[in-house]
């Protein structure tokens, strides 16, 4: 059965790029999304195995706030994969126990190999 992710990030090319390595590579895109809130209503449907989380996001919330709830509340651990990853963020970040952090540009090989290596760590 293919591991199914989430992607949070909303900057369209990124996301797209992002979901087509994926698929390239033998995952499942549950879904695609730009928001904190459309993440966890997208997590609550789709259950997915692992999520990709921008921390800046569109809308009220941010991806830190997003993935704390994806993992508590769903039980989705994530990858950050973000411009944004200073002590500062990586410490409120802790609850989600990130299974690690790309930090953008980043290239689709080094996201699907992080991918890989994530699934390896845990992810259900």
């Amino acid at each position: 059965m293919a591991i199914r992710v989430l992607i949070v990030e909303d900057d369209f090319l990124v996301a797209s790029e992002a979901e087509a390595a994926l698929i390239e590579a033998g995952f499942k895109v549950a879904a695609v999304v730009a928001s904190a809130e459309d993440a966890i209503a997208a997590a609550s449907k789709q259950r997915p195995d692992i999520a990709i989380v921008d921390i800046r996001l569109a809308g009220k919330r941010d991806g830190i706030d997003a993935a704390i709830a994806l993992f508590k509340d769903y039980g989705v651990p994530c990858i950050f994969a973000t411009a944004h990853s200073d002590a500062h963020a990586r410490s409120r970040a802790e609850p989600a126990q990130p299974l690690g952090w790309l930090q953008k540009p980043y290239s689709m090989p080094s996201l699907v190999r992080l991918v890989r290596d994530a699934i390896g760590k845990g992810t259900r």
